[in-house]
């Protein structure tokens, strides 16, 4: 079985989920990247390991791993461990990584057709006017010197299945808990569908309510985007066999203890 049990994990990072096939899930924490942009961001990263963006896989030897202990064989072959999708820095929660090169290709190819199920929890400011909602838009999404910026006036079809899972109703403001089921997987979709709807994501320092952001941080110190994903499940095909993989990441206790 590929072993997924001593990966160099980047600060927070957790094991949460992995099978016999090299698949695996981590708890990302937030204000962690799936992946360095350059060797500066390697050490707040999803891995203590070197980024290859074309085969976007991390890459690293036994030595490179241990350098307090000295422990491992330098000339050793290095060991990968490929990234299956990415959460923004801000976003907590599961992400998929694997072990095997062939089974990584598969996986992403499963991502593309829209075959894995992906949900996420949020905390927003406001309270649904239904307890379940089917939301779709028409979004724009821009890219301008590498930042990313989506609105609701543009073409591309997106939707999201929502859950109102608690809402508290007291306090200077109003907070529910919801769950998110993205249809399709735009740059910043969710984030967007939620503060179209007036009910901005806790924490959003892009697309929120800014001075309520102010006020939860001061009187609770919560400084975080409060979007999190939670569960991965999807079954897939491999030598021969159908395998069901599911991930689930605990809610953030800090989204909990608002409410």
């Amino acid at each position: 079985m590929p072993d997924v049990q001593d990966l160099p994990l980047g600060p927070g990072v957790r094991l949460i989920a992995h099978d016999a096939n090299g698949l695996a899930a981590l708890d990302k924490p937030a204000g962690i990247l799936s992946h360095p942009n350059d060797r500066a961001d390697e050490p707040r990263s999803l891995l203590h390991a070197r980024y290859v963006r074309d085969g976007e896989y991390y890459e690293w030897t036994s030595q490179e791993r241990s350098p307090e202990t000295g422990n491992g064989t330098p000339d050793a072959p290095p060991r990968r461990l490929w990234l299956l999708n990415r959460l923004d820095s801000a976003t907590s929660g599961a992400i998929l990584v694997c072990t095997d090169g062939d089974l990584a290709r598969e996986i992403r190819a499963l991502f593309l057709r829209k075959q894995i199920r992906k949900v996420y929890h949020a905390l927003v400011f406001g309270i649904p006017s239904q307890a379940r909602q089917v939301w779709r838009d028409r979004l724009a999404v821009q890219k301008k010197g590498g930042v990313i910026r989506t609105g609701t006036r543009g073409n591309i079809p997106s939707e999201a299945h929502m859950t109102v899972l608690r809402q508290q109703r007291s306090g200077p403001f109003p907070l529910a808990l919801l769950e998110l089921e993205p249809r399709t997987g735009r740059s910043h979709q969710l984030r967007v569908q939620c503060a179209s709807r007036h009910l901005p994501i806790v924490g959003d320092a892009t697309y929120g309510d800014f001075a309520a952001n102010r006020a939860i941080a001061k009187k609770h110190g919560l400084k975080r985007l409060c979007l999190h994903s939670h569960e991965t499940a999807f079954d897939y095909e491999w030598r021969g066999r159908t395998h069901t993989f599911r991930a689930t990441a605990p809610t953030p206790p800090e989204f909990l203890r608002l409410l």
